[in-house]
Protein backbone atom coordinates (compact mmCIF):
# COMPACT_ATOMS: atom_id res chain seq x y z
CA UNK A 1 0.00 0.00 0.00
CA UNK A 2 1.32 3.91 -0.52
CA UNK A 3 2.20 5.91 2.15
CA UNK A 4 -0.79 7.64 4.02
CA UNK A 5 -0.24 11.39 5.23
CA UNK A 6 -2.98 13.09 7.28
CA UNK A 7 -2.68 16.76 7.82
CA UNK A 8 -3.95 17.92 11.21
CA UNK A 9 -4.20 21.44 13.09
CA UNK A 10 -6.58 24.85 13.89
CA UNK A 11 -8.74 26.15 11.77
CA UNK A 12 -7.69 28.12 9.18
CA UNK A 13 -4.20 27.46 9.48
CA UNK A 14 -3.44 26.81 5.38
CA UNK A 15 -4.39 22.91 5.51
CA UNK A 16 -6.45 23.09 2.12
CA UNK A 17 -4.13 25.13 0.51
CA UNK A 18 -1.43 22.54 1.43
CA UNK A 19 -3.50 19.93 0.36
CA UNK A 20 -3.91 21.49 -3.03
CA UNK A 21 -0.70 22.41 -3.77
CA UNK A 22 0.86 18.63 -2.77
CA UNK A 23 -1.85 17.01 -4.78
CA UNK A 24 -1.55 19.86 -7.97
CA UNK A 25 -5.22 20.31 -8.15
CA UNK A 26 -7.32 22.86 -6.54
CA UNK A 27 -9.89 19.92 -4.92
CA UNK A 28 -10.33 21.36 -2.01
CA UNK A 29 -12.51 25.28 -0.95
CA UNK A 30 -9.93 27.09 0.55
CA UNK A 31 -11.24 31.15 1.89
CA UNK A 32 -10.21 33.09 4.87
CA UNK A 33 -13.64 31.97 6.36
CA UNK A 34 -12.71 29.30 9.44
CA UNK A 35 -14.07 25.37 9.34
CA UNK A 36 -14.49 25.57 5.81
CA UNK A 37 -13.48 21.96 5.48
CA UNK A 38 -15.79 19.35 6.96
CA UNK A 39 -15.04 16.18 5.94
CA UNK A 40 -12.16 13.83 4.90
CA UNK A 41 -10.95 14.39 1.36
CA UNK A 42 -8.15 12.09 0.02
CA UNK A 43 -6.23 13.08 -3.20
CA UNK A 44 -3.21 11.48 -4.89
CA UNK A 45 -0.19 13.66 -4.35
CA UNK A 46 3.73 13.39 -5.27
CA UNK A 47 6.75 15.64 -4.41
CA UNK A 48 9.00 14.40 -7.43
CA UNK A 49 9.49 11.03 -6.71
CA UNK A 50 7.70 10.83 -3.51
CA UNK A 51 3.46 9.32 -4.21
CA UNK A 52 1.94 9.38 -1.64
CA UNK A 53 -1.77 9.39 0.08
CA UNK A 54 -3.27 12.73 1.24
CA UNK A 55 -5.86 13.36 3.41
CA UNK A 56 -7.26 16.76 4.20
CA UNK A 57 -9.40 17.15 7.83
CA UNK A 58 -11.40 19.85 9.65
CA UNK A 59 -9.79 21.56 12.15
CA UNK A 60 -9.12 20.29 15.24
CA UNK A 61 -11.98 21.22 17.42
CA UNK A 62 -12.50 21.27 21.46
CA UNK A 63 -15.68 19.41 20.90
CA UNK A 64 -16.75 16.09 21.90
CA UNK A 65 -20.88 16.56 22.00
CA UNK A 66 -22.76 15.67 18.80
CA UNK A 67 -22.49 19.15 17.29
CA UNK A 68 -21.11 19.35 14.14
CA UNK A 69 -18.05 20.40 15.57
CA UNK A 70 -17.93 16.85 17.57
CA UNK A 71 -18.52 15.42 14.70
CA UNK A 72 -15.89 16.96 12.27
CA UNK A 73 -13.16 16.51 15.51
CA UNK A 74 -14.57 12.60 14.94
CA UNK A 75 -13.99 12.50 11.56
CA UNK A 76 -10.49 13.77 12.17
CA UNK A 77 -9.57 11.39 14.46
CA UNK A 78 -10.37 8.30 12.08
CA UNK A 79 -7.93 9.91 9.71
CA UNK A 80 -5.53 10.25 12.59
CA UNK A 81 -5.82 6.68 13.28
CA UNK A 82 -5.12 5.49 9.96
CA UNK A 83 -2.30 7.93 8.99
CA UNK A 84 1.45 6.34 8.35
CA UNK A 85 2.61 10.10 9.45
CA UNK A 86 1.13 13.26 10.24
CA UNK A 87 1.74 17.25 9.17
CA UNK A 88 0.77 18.76 12.27
CA UNK A 89 -0.04 22.60 10.45
CA UNK A 90 0.51 26.07 12.65
CA UNK A 91 0.04 29.39 11.50
CA UNK A 92 3.66 30.86 12.40
CA UNK A 93 2.57 34.24 11.71
CA UNK A 94 0.07 34.13 14.13
CA UNK A 95 2.23 31.87 16.47
CA UNK A 96 1.77 29.36 19.16
CA UNK A 97 -1.87 29.62 20.07
CA UNK A 98 -2.92 28.20 22.98
CA UNK A 99 -4.76 26.08 20.70
CA UNK A 100 -1.92 24.98 18.99
CA UNK A 101 -0.74 23.76 22.84
CA UNK A 102 -3.48 22.15 23.47
CA UNK A 103 -3.78 19.81 20.06
CA UNK A 104 0.40 19.03 20.52
CA UNK A 105 -0.79 17.53 23.47
CA UNK A 106 -3.58 15.49 22.01
CA UNK A 107 -1.01 14.20 18.94
CA UNK A 108 1.79 13.04 21.75
CA UNK A 109 -0.63 10.31 23.02
CA UNK A 110 -1.48 8.95 20.09
CA UNK A 111 1.34 6.95 17.79
CA UNK A 112 1.34 8.28 14.23
CA UNK A 113 5.08 10.03 13.95
CA UNK A 114 4.24 13.97 13.29
CA UNK A 115 5.82 16.45 11.53
CA UNK A 116 5.64 19.93 12.44
CA UNK A 117 4.88 22.29 9.24
CA UNK A 118 5.18 26.40 10.21
CA UNK A 119 2.87 27.85 7.32
CA UNK A 120 3.06 31.43 6.23
CA UNK A 121 6.61 32.02 5.89
CA UNK A 122 6.81 33.25 3.01
CA UNK A 123 9.72 36.23 2.28
CA UNK A 124 10.63 35.39 5.91
CA UNK A 125 7.40 36.21 7.99
CA UNK A 126 7.05 34.37 10.79
CA UNK A 127 10.31 33.67 11.49
CA UNK A 128 9.29 33.99 15.41
CA UNK A 129 6.54 31.65 15.17
CA UNK A 130 9.11 28.68 14.08
CA UNK A 131 11.24 29.44 16.99
CA UNK A 132 8.28 29.23 18.90
CA UNK A 133 7.10 25.66 17.71
CA UNK A 134 10.26 23.84 19.04
CA UNK A 135 8.48 23.80 22.11
CA UNK A 136 6.03 21.18 20.82
CA UNK A 137 8.95 18.35 20.84
CA UNK A 138 7.79 17.06 17.72
CA UNK A 139 11.39 18.02 16.10
CA UNK A 140 12.69 20.98 14.15
CA UNK A 141 10.11 22.47 12.71
CA UNK A 142 9.51 23.21 8.61
CA UNK A 143 9.11 26.45 7.99
CA UNK A 144 6.90 26.49 4.69
CA UNK A 145 4.59 28.64 2.42
CA UNK A 146 1.72 26.08 1.34
CA UNK A 147 0.48 29.29 -1.28
CA UNK A 148 3.91 29.81 -2.52
CA UNK A 149 5.53 26.32 -2.54
CA UNK A 150 8.62 27.73 -0.52
CA UNK A 151 9.80 24.58 1.76
CA UNK A 152 8.91 21.72 -0.27
CA UNK A 153 12.45 20.18 -0.45
CA UNK A 154 12.66 20.16 3.05
CA UNK A 155 8.95 18.51 3.83
CA UNK A 156 10.35 15.95 0.69
CA UNK A 157 13.33 14.75 2.99
CA UNK A 158 10.64 14.63 5.73
CA UNK A 159 8.15 12.33 4.50
CA UNK A 160 11.12 10.19 3.00
CA UNK A 161 12.01 8.85 5.88
CA UNK A 162 8.53 7.62 6.09
CA UNK A 163 8.02 6.51 2.32
CA UNK A 164 6.54 2.79 1.71
CA UNK A 165 7.03 0.75 -1.39
CA UNK A 166 3.61 0.75 -3.38
CA UNK A 167 2.36 -2.05 -4.86
CA UNK A 168 -0.44 -0.37 -5.88
CA UNK A 169 -1.06 3.57 -7.32
CA UNK A 170 -3.86 5.67 -5.75
CA UNK A 171 -6.33 6.55 -8.50
CA UNK A 172 -7.32 10.65 -9.52
CA UNK A 173 -10.41 12.36 -8.28
CA UNK A 174 -11.70 11.87 -12.29
CA UNK A 175 -11.00 10.72 -15.42
CA UNK A 176 -12.16 12.51 -18.31
CA UNK A 177 -14.44 10.44 -19.23
CA UNK A 178 -14.10 10.87 -22.98
CA UNK A 179 -12.25 7.37 -23.69
CA UNK A 180 -14.16 5.00 -25.99
CA UNK A 181 -16.01 1.97 -24.24
CA UNK A 182 -13.32 -1.22 -24.35
CA UNK A 183 -11.60 -3.96 -21.89
CA UNK A 184 -9.65 -1.39 -20.47
CA UNK A 185 -12.17 1.27 -19.88
CA UNK A 186 -14.06 -1.46 -18.26
CA UNK A 187 -11.29 -2.22 -15.59
CA UNK A 188 -11.12 1.53 -14.42
CA UNK A 189 -13.91 2.23 -11.40
CA UNK A 190 -17.14 3.76 -12.45
CA UNK A 191 -17.16 7.72 -11.79
CA UNK A 192 -20.40 8.28 -10.42
CA UNK A 193 -21.30 11.65 -8.50
CA UNK A 194 -24.44 11.97 -6.43
CA UNK A 195 -26.06 15.35 -6.39
CA UNK A 196 -29.44 16.64 -5.01
CA UNK A 197 -30.36 19.68 -3.00
CA UNK A 198 -29.08 20.24 0.64
CA UNK A 199 -30.46 17.21 3.00
CA UNK A 200 -31.66 15.07 0.20
CA UNK A 201 -29.43 12.34 2.33
CA UNK A 202 -26.18 12.40 -0.01
CA UNK A 203 -23.63 11.72 2.24
CA UNK A 204 -25.93 9.39 4.18
CA UNK A 205 -26.10 7.50 0.96
CA UNK A 206 -22.29 7.53 0.62
CA UNK A 207 -21.98 6.30 4.06
CA UNK A 208 -24.40 3.14 3.61
CA UNK A 209 -22.46 2.43 0.56
CA UNK A 210 -19.27 2.24 2.00
CA UNK A 211 -20.28 0.45 5.55
CA UNK A 212 -18.55 3.41 7.89
CA UNK A 213 -19.41 7.06 8.86
CA UNK A 214 -16.79 8.59 6.13
CA UNK A 215 -19.00 11.31 5.64
CA UNK A 216 -20.10 13.95 7.77
CA UNK A 217 -24.04 13.74 8.13
CA UNK A 218 -26.92 15.16 10.47
CA UNK A 219 -30.34 17.02 10.37
CA UNK A 220 -28.96 20.23 9.36
CA UNK A 221 -28.72 21.12 5.44
CA UNK A 222 -25.30 22.37 4.19
CA UNK A 223 -22.92 19.85 6.33
CA UNK A 224 -20.87 19.14 3.14
CA UNK A 225 -19.26 21.73 0.97
CA UNK A 226 -16.50 20.00 -0.65
CA UNK A 227 -16.71 17.58 -3.09
CA UNK A 228 -15.49 14.06 -1.48
CA UNK A 229 -13.91 11.16 -3.55
CA UNK A 230 -14.55 7.73 -2.48
CA UNK A 231 -13.95 4.10 -3.49
CA UNK A 232 -15.65 1.05 -2.86
CA UNK A 233 -16.30 -2.36 -5.41
CA UNK A 234 -19.80 -3.63 -6.20
CA UNK A 235 -19.99 -7.28 -7.17
CA UNK A 236 -16.22 -6.93 -8.51
CA UNK A 237 -16.47 -3.48 -10.56
CA UNK A 238 -14.47 -0.61 -9.25
CA UNK A 239 -16.45 2.52 -8.11
CA UNK A 240 -15.48 5.97 -7.59
CA UNK A 241 -18.05 7.81 -5.42
CA UNK A 242 -17.97 11.23 -5.09
CA UNK A 243 -20.31 12.77 -2.28
CA UNK A 244 -20.88 16.91 -3.26
CA UNK A 245 -22.24 19.63 -1.96
CA UNK A 246 -26.45 20.52 -1.75
CA UNK A 247 -27.23 22.70 -4.81
CA UNK A 248 -29.61 25.62 -3.90
CA UNK A 249 -31.16 28.05 -6.30
CA UNK A 250 -28.58 30.58 -7.57
CA UNK A 251 -30.92 33.07 -5.99
CA UNK A 252 -30.63 31.88 -2.75
CA UNK A 253 -27.10 31.50 -2.85
CA UNK A 254 -25.47 34.28 -0.88
CA UNK A 255 -22.29 32.90 1.37
CA UNK A 256 -19.09 33.13 -0.61
CA UNK A 257 -18.38 29.57 0.99
CA UNK A 258 -22.18 28.08 -1.20
CA UNK A 259 -20.83 29.35 -4.11
CA UNK A 260 -17.48 27.72 -3.68
CA UNK A 261 -19.28 24.40 -2.75
CA UNK A 262 -21.53 24.82 -5.74
CA UNK A 263 -19.20 25.28 -8.52
CA UNK A 264 -17.47 22.24 -7.05
CA UNK A 265 -20.33 20.41 -6.98
CA UNK A 266 -21.08 21.36 -10.84
CA UNK A 267 -17.47 20.21 -11.43
CA UNK A 268 -18.06 17.04 -9.57
CA UNK A 269 -20.95 16.07 -12.55
CA UNK A 270 -18.83 17.80 -15.45
CA UNK A 271 -16.47 14.73 -14.78
CA UNK A 272 -18.62 12.16 -13.48
CA UNK A 273 -19.58 9.14 -16.02
CA UNK A 274 -23.03 8.51 -14.58
CA UNK A 275 -25.03 11.16 -12.12
CA UNK A 276 -26.81 10.03 -9.34
CA UNK A 277 -29.72 12.67 -8.30
CA UNK A 278 -31.00 12.14 -4.88
CA UNK A 279 -34.84 13.54 -4.16
CA UNK A 280 -36.44 13.92 -0.89
CA UNK A 281 -39.87 12.40 -1.19
CA UNK A 282 -41.04 13.73 1.73
CA UNK A 283 -40.35 17.03 -0.02
CA UNK A 284 -41.30 15.35 -3.64
CA UNK A 285 -39.58 16.93 -6.74
CA UNK A 286 -38.96 20.24 -7.11
CA UNK A 287 -37.98 22.71 -9.60
CA UNK A 288 -34.73 22.87 -8.18
CA UNK A 289 -34.67 19.02 -8.76
CA UNK A 290 -35.40 19.21 -12.79
CA UNK A 291 -32.58 22.08 -12.62
CA UNK A 292 -29.79 19.65 -11.51
CA UNK A 293 -31.23 17.18 -13.78
CA UNK A 294 -30.73 19.42 -16.53
CA UNK A 295 -27.78 20.37 -15.89
CA UNK A 296 -26.06 16.91 -16.04
CA UNK A 297 -28.01 16.16 -19.46
CA UNK A 298 -26.24 19.31 -20.73
CA UNK A 299 -23.10 18.18 -19.98
CA UNK A 300 -23.94 14.68 -21.59
CA UNK A 301 -23.69 12.54 -18.39
CA UNK A 302 -25.40 9.29 -17.53
CA UNK A 303 -28.87 10.47 -15.28
CA UNK A 304 -30.37 8.02 -12.52
CA UNK A 305 -32.74 9.49 -10.67
CA UNK A 306 -33.17 7.83 -6.79
CA UNK A 307 -36.36 8.29 -4.68
CA UNK A 308 -34.79 8.85 -1.27
CA UNK A 309 -36.77 8.07 1.88
CA UNK A 310 -39.21 6.08 0.11
CA UNK A 311 -39.94 4.16 3.59
CA UNK A 312 -41.44 7.29 4.97
CA UNK A 313 -44.16 7.30 1.31
CA UNK A 314 -47.67 6.36 1.82
CA UNK A 315 -49.10 5.81 -1.50
CA UNK A 316 -45.99 4.28 -2.99
CA UNK A 317 -47.97 3.39 -6.50
CA UNK A 318 -49.64 6.74 -6.90
CA UNK A 319 -46.01 8.49 -5.77
CA UNK A 320 -44.39 6.63 -8.15
CA UNK A 321 -47.08 7.21 -11.44
CA UNK A 322 -46.73 11.35 -10.39
CA UNK A 323 -43.22 11.14 -10.12
CA UNK A 324 -42.51 9.21 -13.48
CA UNK A 325 -45.14 11.40 -14.99
CA UNK A 326 -42.90 14.40 -13.85
CA UNK A 327 -40.31 13.18 -15.42
CA UNK A 328 -41.60 12.29 -18.44
CA UNK A 329 -42.82 15.64 -18.80
CA UNK A 330 -40.40 18.07 -17.66
CA UNK A 331 -37.29 15.99 -19.17
CA UNK A 332 -37.97 14.42 -22.53
CA UNK A 333 -34.26 14.68 -23.47
CA UNK A 334 -33.75 11.70 -21.39
CA UNK A 335 -36.85 9.67 -21.54
CA UNK A 336 -37.77 6.84 -19.58
CA UNK A 337 -34.77 7.35 -17.06
CA UNK A 338 -34.15 4.91 -14.29
CA UNK A 339 -35.30 5.83 -11.41
CA UNK A 340 -34.52 3.38 -7.67
CA UNK A 341 -36.40 3.65 -5.05
CA UNK A 342 -34.26 4.02 -1.50
CA UNK A 343 -34.23 4.48 2.42
CA UNK A 344 -30.03 5.77 2.72
CA UNK A 345 -31.10 5.85 6.22
CA UNK A 346 -31.66 2.32 6.53
CA UNK A 347 -29.55 1.19 3.48
CA UNK A 348 -32.66 -0.13 1.58
CA UNK A 349 -32.38 -1.14 -2.28
CA UNK A 350 -28.30 -0.36 -2.42
CA UNK A 351 -28.26 -3.07 -5.36
CA UNK A 352 -31.17 -1.49 -7.14
CA UNK A 353 -29.64 1.75 -7.32
CA UNK A 354 -25.57 0.13 -8.22
CA UNK A 355 -27.89 -1.70 -10.70
CA UNK A 356 -29.47 0.84 -12.52
CA UNK A 357 -25.99 3.08 -12.85
CA UNK A 358 -24.53 0.22 -14.49
CA UNK A 359 -27.31 0.04 -16.85
CA UNK A 360 -26.97 3.66 -17.57
CA UNK A 361 -23.27 3.85 -18.34
CA UNK A 362 -24.02 0.60 -20.51
CA UNK A 363 -26.35 2.59 -22.40
CA UNK A 364 -24.02 5.89 -22.32
CA UNK A 365 -21.25 3.77 -23.90
CA UNK A 366 -23.34 2.45 -26.74
CA UNK A 367 -22.46 1.88 -29.94
CA UNK A 368 -24.26 1.35 -33.13
CA UNK A 369 -22.75 -0.02 -36.63
CA UNK A 370 -23.69 2.13 -39.26
CA UNK A 371 -25.18 -0.38 -41.60
CA UNK A 372 -27.82 -1.16 -38.75
CA UNK A 373 -28.29 3.05 -38.64
CA UNK A 374 -29.21 4.00 -42.02
CA UNK A 375 -31.20 0.25 -42.57
CA UNK A 376 -33.29 1.91 -39.54
CA UNK A 377 -33.08 5.37 -40.60
CA UNK A 378 -34.52 4.09 -43.92
CA UNK A 379 -37.56 2.57 -42.32
CA UNK A 380 -37.74 5.70 -40.23
CA UNK A 381 -37.59 8.52 -42.74
CA UNK A 382 -40.49 5.82 -45.12
CA UNK A 383 -42.76 5.37 -41.78
CA UNK A 384 -43.02 9.17 -41.49
CA UNK A 385 -41.02 11.59 -44.09
CA UNK A 386 -39.30 14.53 -43.58
CA UNK A 387 -41.22 17.59 -43.75
CA UNK A 388 -41.08 20.17 -46.72
CA UNK A 389 -39.03 23.29 -47.03
CA UNK A 390 -39.23 26.11 -49.89
CA UNK A 391 -41.48 23.77 -51.85
CA UNK A 392 -39.28 20.74 -51.74
CA UNK A 393 -39.39 17.48 -49.26
CA UNK A 394 -36.01 17.78 -46.81
CA UNK A 395 -33.80 14.85 -47.68
CA UNK A 396 -31.86 12.66 -44.74
CA UNK A 397 -28.99 10.02 -46.94
CA UNK A 398 -26.87 9.22 -44.27
CA UNK A 399 -26.35 8.66 -40.66
CA UNK A 400 -23.20 7.59 -38.56
CA UNK A 401 -22.33 7.60 -35.02
CA UNK A 402 -19.48 9.28 -34.79
CA UNK A 403 -19.12 9.12 -30.82
CA UNK A 404 -20.29 8.02 -27.17
CA UNK A 405 -20.41 8.66 -23.77
CA UNK A 406 -22.85 10.37 -24.56
CA UNK A 407 -24.38 8.68 -27.93
CA UNK A 408 -23.46 11.69 -30.81
CA UNK A 409 -24.83 11.08 -34.51
CA UNK A 410 -24.26 12.70 -37.67
CA UNK A 411 -27.06 12.81 -40.20
CA UNK A 412 -26.60 14.05 -44.10
CA UNK A 413 -29.33 16.51 -44.55
CA UNK A 414 -30.11 18.08 -47.91
CA UNK A 415 -30.86 21.43 -45.98
CA UNK A 416 -29.65 21.32 -42.11
CA UNK A 417 -31.20 24.88 -41.33
CA UNK A 418 -34.64 24.09 -42.44
CA UNK A 419 -34.77 20.87 -40.55
CA UNK A 420 -37.24 21.38 -37.73
CA UNK A 421 -36.51 20.53 -33.86
CA UNK A 422 -39.72 18.29 -33.82
CA UNK A 423 -38.23 15.89 -36.68
CA UNK A 424 -35.16 15.34 -34.99
CA UNK A 425 -36.86 14.41 -31.66
CA UNK A 426 -38.74 11.85 -33.49
CA UNK A 427 -35.87 10.08 -34.41
CA UNK A 428 -34.36 10.53 -31.12
CA UNK A 429 -37.42 8.84 -29.83
CA UNK A 430 -37.44 6.24 -32.15
CA UNK A 431 -33.66 5.34 -31.43
CA UNK A 432 -34.73 5.05 -27.70
CA UNK A 433 -37.59 2.80 -28.27
CA UNK A 434 -35.93 0.80 -31.44
CA UNK A 435 -32.30 0.47 -29.44
CA UNK A 436 -33.25 0.96 -25.89
CA UNK A 437 -31.09 3.66 -25.24
CA UNK A 438 -33.30 5.21 -22.22
CA UNK A 439 -32.07 7.22 -19.47
CA UNK A 440 -29.19 9.00 -21.51
CA UNK A 441 -29.24 12.22 -23.48
CA UNK A 442 -28.84 11.40 -27.59
CA UNK A 443 -27.05 14.08 -29.75
CA UNK A 444 -27.21 14.69 -33.48
CA UNK A 445 -25.27 17.00 -35.69
CA UNK A 446 -26.28 17.78 -39.24
CA UNK A 447 -24.20 18.64 -42.07
CA UNK A 448 -25.39 19.22 -45.62
CA UNK A 449 -25.36 16.72 -48.40
CA UNK A 450 -21.63 16.90 -50.24
CA UNK A 451 -21.89 15.99 -54.31
CA UNK A 452 -18.46 13.76 -54.34
CA UNK A 453 -18.45 14.76 -58.12
CA UNK A 454 -19.01 18.36 -57.52
CA UNK A 455 -14.93 19.18 -57.39
CA UNK A 456 -15.45 17.71 -60.92
CA UNK A 457 -18.14 19.71 -62.20
CA UNK A 458 -16.64 22.79 -61.14
CA UNK A 459 -13.10 21.90 -62.23
CA UNK A 460 -15.28 21.75 -66.05
CA UNK A 461 -16.63 25.34 -65.09
CA UNK A 462 -13.54 26.60 -64.56
CA UNK A 463 -11.78 25.51 -67.62
CA UNK A 464 -14.96 26.30 -69.56
CA UNK A 465 -14.86 29.81 -68.60
CA UNK A 466 -10.84 29.86 -69.29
Amino acid sequence: MALTVTIIGRPNVGKSTLFNRLVGKKLAIVDDTPGVTRDRREGKAKIADLKFNLVDTAGLEESFDKSIEGRMRRQTEVALKDADVAIMVIDAREGVTNLDEHFAQYLRKHQTPIILLANKCEKQAGIAGVAEAYRFGFGAPIPFSAEHGEGIGELYDALKEYEITADETIETFFDSGDEEYDEEVLKRPLQMAIVGRPNAGKSTLVNAFLGEDRMLTGPEAGITRDSIASDFNFNGRKVKLVDTAGLRRKRSISEKIEKLAAADSFRAIKYAQVVVLMLDMELGIEKQDLSIAGTVIDEGRGLVIVANKWDSVQDKSGTLKILKDRLETSLPQVRGVQIATASALKGKNLDGIMKCAFSAFDTWNIRITTAKLNNWLTYKTEKHPPPLAHGRRLKVRYMTQIKTRPPTFYLSVSKPDDMPESYLRYLAQGMREDFEMWGVPIRMNMRKNTNPYEHMRNKKATAKKG
